[in-house]
């Protein structure tokens, strides 16, 4: 797996004995693989078992953790894998087999949470909006400002998604729609 340098740093940090000794080790893997499950989502600042460790360092580890994991889920990586990453930021052989164990138990919940079908567009809504700027004398600024309002449905739920862009960006993103509405009709006369 190709990891950057930061999150190599982070998993170097998780593997010293000094700043997370076995405990807390076992406590911040299973915390990390939680943390990635919206449902049971707990984080590791404020655990009461890993108030010892500096909170910068804790926030870095839980980050190369985190990135670690998606990218083992992402690859599907075995067990040797995973082990030789590790292993390469110097784990010990029992935070390698910690660590794993907790991969193993966690991958179907991580898997299961991820949501593929993304929210289907029902309405959408936009107005244009001219900003003026000035404190004593209003002036125009003569940059045109598009408010989009899109109205989404996902598994019943509604919700609504607003942005603001500029003439060039909303012309950008037309053109990306009209790309992938070709593409999708493409794809479903073949």
């Amino acid at each position: 797996m190709e990891l950057s340098e930061s999150v190599l740093k982070g998993l170097q940090t998780l593997a010293d004995p000094n700043v997370f000794d076995l405990k807390s080790f076992t406590t911040f893997t299973e915390v990390a693989f939680d943390s990635l499950d919206s449902s049971r989502g707990e984080s590791v600042l404020g655990h009461p078992e890993l108030r010892h460790i500096d909170q910068t360092t804790l926030k870095h580890c839980h980050t190369a953790a985190t990135t670690f994991i998606l990218e083992g889920v992402k690859q599907n990586a075995d067990k040797s894998t995973i082990s030789s990453c590790l292993e390469d930021v110097r784990f010990q052989n029992e935070r390698v087999d910690t660590f794993y164990n907790s991969f193993q138990k966690n991958l179907e919940s991580l898997l299961s949470s991820t949501d593929t079908c993304p929210p289907h567009i029902t309405d959408a809504e936009w107005r244009l909006e001219y900003c003026y700027k000035g404190t004593f004398h209003v002036h125009k600024v003569n940059q045109p400002s598009y408010l989009i309002s899109l109205n989404t449905e996902r598994a019943g739920a509604s919700s609504e998604i607003n942005f603001s862009c500029t003439m060039d960006q909303l012309q950008d993103l037309v053109g990306k729609m009209k790309d992938a509405a070709k593409s999708l009709e493409r794809a479903t006369q073949s």
